[in-house]
């Protein structure tokens, strides 16, 4: 592993080891490479003053390439860092977050696209070269079910674990989750049936201490890159594809399964006579959410494909969430 070569290599060691007990891994090794960045900096231009100037600062800054929420995350993190080491006595200086909108636009799967994604999932052939993910013909259509069916997170769902799981009520209890915010998510009664005899099949009912989507190995769960992989496989199955129309629209992924998880949900939701505003809160809080402000991006959907409920959302949107530009 890359190490820390700066003059401040101790500190930010130190920084990263409390990082490690209170943030998941992905962020943890966000937080690592955008420190690296920073260390690279640091080294190749001697900095060894005792103090982080403007000056060099804003130097790093400039070298920063990317989206404008990707560098303004990076920034974000080294600010972090800054105020930390401030607390040690060095004298910083503090970076103003760069200024992004939020102009994300989902890619959501029709009804045809979703269907045909399952039955692709659903005869997955087991790949006997594959030495690691021996199960993954077996556990991916239901990954997929719970994604689709819970708005997961895909880190949420392959790190579920036996413990976590009721299977007589069907509820889920999530505890690595973004921001480490547990929640509980309850199953509708067919999904709860689905996993029933999934845990069943792969002999897992009864061992608590056991992942839910494990490899080869029971105490290990497989990784989101052996599930994007698949998706992907899937996708040149189904001959999925996409060509990006605007400039910050997302192509089909699985985290789009959540995205359309919350049209669904809206869609439900006013079939039964709720209002959308009504709906908002109950929702923000199954996804895990720590506002309605972070909801509101799920309400940008594609107008071409769901035009009636993009109008819907649109009028309520610019009545709650009035259009500003935002520091992240």
């Amino acid at each position: 592993m890359k190490q820390f070569r700066c003059f401040y290599k101790n500190e930010f060691n130190e920084y990263m080891s409390m990082r490690a007990d209170s943030v998941q891994k992905g962020t943890y090794l966000h937080d690592r490479k955008a420190l690296l960045l920073f260390d690279e900096y640091l080294y190749a231009n001697r900095i060894k003053t005792g103090e982080i100037t403007e000056e060099t600062v804003e130097g790093w800054m400039q070298t920063l390439t990317g989206k404008p929420v990707t560098v303004a995350a990076k920034v974000m993190t080294i600010r972090l860092f800054l105020q930390y080491l401030s607390k040690t006595g060095v004298k910083v200086f503090l970076p103003r977050i760069p200024k992004v909108h939020e102009d994300y636009i989902p890619y959501i799967f029709s009804d045809e696209e979703t269907a045909k994604i399952f039955t692709a999932a659903d005869n997955l052939q087991r790949y006997y070269n594959v030495k690691k993910n021996i199960y993954m013909h077996v556990e991916y259509p239901v990954i997929l079910r719970l994604l689709y069916g819970c708005g997961l997170r895909l880190g949420e769902a392959v790190s579920l674990k036996m413990e976590d799981i009721d299977l007589d009520t069907g509820v889920l209890t999530l505890k690595e989750t973004k921001k480490k915010k547990q929640r509980i998510v309850p199953l509708h009664c067919s999904l709860t049936e689905i996993v029933k005899v999934y845990c069943m099949k792969l002999g897992i009912t009864g061992n608590p201490g056991y992942y839910m989507f494990p490899t080869d190995n029971f105490q290990e769960h497989i990784t989101m890159k052996d599930a994007r992989y698949y998706f992907d496989h899937i996708l040149k199955r189904c001959e999925i594809t996409y060509i990006r129309s605007k400039k910050h629209e997302r192509g089909p992924c699985q985290h789009c399964f959540r995205h359309l998880f919350v049209l669904k949900s809206f869609m439900k939701a006013e079939d039964s006579g709720l209002r959308i505003d009504d709906a908002i809160p109950y929702l923000s809080i199954y996804l895990g959410h720590d506002s309605l402000t972070e909801t509101e991006k799920y309400l940008k959907f594609s107008s071409e494909l769901f035009p009636e409920s993009m109008k819907k959302f649109n009028d309520f949107t610019q009545s709650l969430f009035p259009e500003v530009v935002y520091e992240k």
